[in-house]
C-alpha cells in the first residue's frame, strides 16, 4: 500500500512564493512520472507541472518561468517551487505519482491536496 503526503500550501500575498512538497511512502517497486495539479473553484483539475524517473520536466504554459518541479528520489519526494504568485494560481494543488510494479504495469496514485490561496 502505498500513501501521498502533501505540505506546505498556505496563504501567500501576490508575488510571494511557496514550496509544495509531496512524500511518498509504503511499499512499492519504482516511481515513474512525479507531477503536480490543481483544481480550482468550478474548475476542471489540471495540469502544473510533470517530472519524469530521468529529471525531465514539462510545465503547463501559465506557470512557465515561475514555477520549478524537482523530485528527491531517496525521500521519494517531489517538490514545486512556486514564485511570482498570482491570485489565478490560488486552488488546490494535488500531487500524483505513477508507480511501476515488477511486472511493468502502473499504478496512479493522488495525494490528499492542499489549499494554495494567493491574496493581499
Amino acid at each position: 500500500q502505498v500513501q501521498l503526503v502533501e505540505s506546505g500550501g498556505g496563504l501567500v500575498q501576490p508575488g510571494g512564493s511557496l514550496r509544495l512538497s509531496c512524500a511518498a511512502s509504503g511499499r512499492f517497486f519504482s516511481i515513474s512520472v512525479m507531477g503536480w495539479y490543481r483544481q480550482a473553484p468550478g474548475k476542471q483539475r489540471e495540469l502544473v507541472a510533470l517530472i519524469s524517473s530521468g529529471g525531465s520536466t514539462n510545465y503547463a504554459d501559465s506557470v512557465k518561468g515561475r514555477s520549478t518541479i524537482s523530485r528527491d528520489n531517496a525521500k521519494n519526494t517531489v517538490y514545486l517551487q512556486m514564485n511570482s504568485l498570482k491570485p489565478e494560481a490560488t486552488a488546490v494543488y494535488y500531487c500524483n505519482v505513477v508507480f511501476l510494479n515488477p511486472i511493468g504495469t502502473d499504478h496512479n496514485y493522488w495525494g490528499q491536496g492542499t489549499q494554495v490561496t494567493v491574496s493581499s
